[in-house]
């Protein structure tokens, strides 16, 4: 095959994870003969992508904040330049309007939301979820440029090796019909929910918002912990909407995830099935949490959080 290209973004001047996660993927396919390694950016360490697997770095003046309709252009040269027939963008708030962006110019499909990637005779095999996470949905193209847009945590982030090879310019910027007035960023202290390696969940079932102070007491003592939480308790106000796991929330994939008082409807499945470990606490023994778990407590949780907090603090 011709190849595969990255659209790579920034955060804070450094390369994201979702990039990261991104070259894994590429990595994986190019295993598969997906063809050569390459990776778009704009106004970003081209190095660091070269370190990470890319063969080829594309670059742009554009700013590294650009809005799809100004980099919409570049990606195209760099796909003409790299002659990469696979395009891989993150579902982030830019790779949601790039994707669909980049599949109209080229007058060929997108498959937004992807947790999984094959080649198979040659061409890409693409799996989403699909119905509110209750099927999956596989998408192939005929012919044309395979467009994707990848879910979060769907793959592992590529490792940094030796790197070495080529830096390309490209001149090619798009006009910016849109003014951004202004960012507002959601504010978290200590670890990311997505990037917690212990997530512990609560739901509605808690039946009452007080009881996330127990949650964190519990992930304060099992440290390097975030708290999350089903949408049916943040809608209610028990949790704030930027710590939701789910599907139209974050995607985690700790190595332990505690789910307490969380049923495990599908939509919130989506958001945590990639988690190594699964705990739940629930006094349905037929819940679906329960049926998914490594280890299940069917009782109350008003009994199981105390002690459970009383004895991980004696292991220090």
């Amino acid at each position: 095959m011709a190849g595969i290209l990255v659209v790579a973004e920034t955060v804070e001047g450094e390369i994201s994870g979702f990039t990261l996660e991104l070259l894994g993927a590429a990595k994986v396919l190019s295993g598969e003969g997906g063809g050569a390694v390459t990776a778009f950016i704009a106004s970003g360490p081209a190095q660091a992508l070269l370190a990470h697997g890319a063969e080829t770095v594309y670059t742009s003046a554009a700013a590294a904040d650009s809005l799809a309709e100004v980099l919409a252009p570049a990606v195209e040269a760099a796909v003409a330049a790299s002659g990469a027939d696979i395009v891989l963008v993150a579902q982030s708030s830019l790779g949601r309007d790039l994707g669909p962006m980049l599949a109209f110019r080229a007058k060929t499909g997108v498959a937004m939301d992807c947790t999984g990637l094959a080649i198979e005779g040659g061409r890409l095999r693409a799996t989403r979820s699909a119905y509110g996470g209750n099927a999956r949905a596989e998408h192939t193209w005929k012919s044309g440029v395979q467009i994707v847009t990848v879910k979060g945590k769907a793959f592992d982030p590529a490792q940094a090796g030796a790197g070495g090879g080529n830096v390309v310019p490209v001149e090619v910027v798009g006009e910016a019909r849109i003014k951004v007035l202004g960012v507002s960023k959601a504010v978290a202290e200590g670890i990311k929910l997505e990037d917690a390696q212990i997530v512990v969940s609560g739901g509605r079932g808690l039946g009452d918002p007080s009881a996330f102070k127990q949650l964190e007491e519990l992930a304060g003592t099992l440290k390097q912990a975030a708290v999350g939480a089903s949408r049916a308790a943040c809608d209610l106000g028990w949790w704030p909407p930027a710590q939701q796991v789910g599907l139209t929330g974050k995607t985690v994939s700790p190595n332990l995830y505690i789910a307490i008082a969380i049923s495990g409807a599908s939509q919130h499945m989506a958001g945590m099935g990639g988690s190594k470990n699964i705990v739940a606490i629930n006094k349905d023994a037929d819940a679906n949490m329960v049926k998914v778990s490594k280890f299940a407590i069917v009782d109350d949780y008003k009994k199981v959080l105390p002690a459970l907090i009383a004895e991980i603090k004696k292991l220090g």
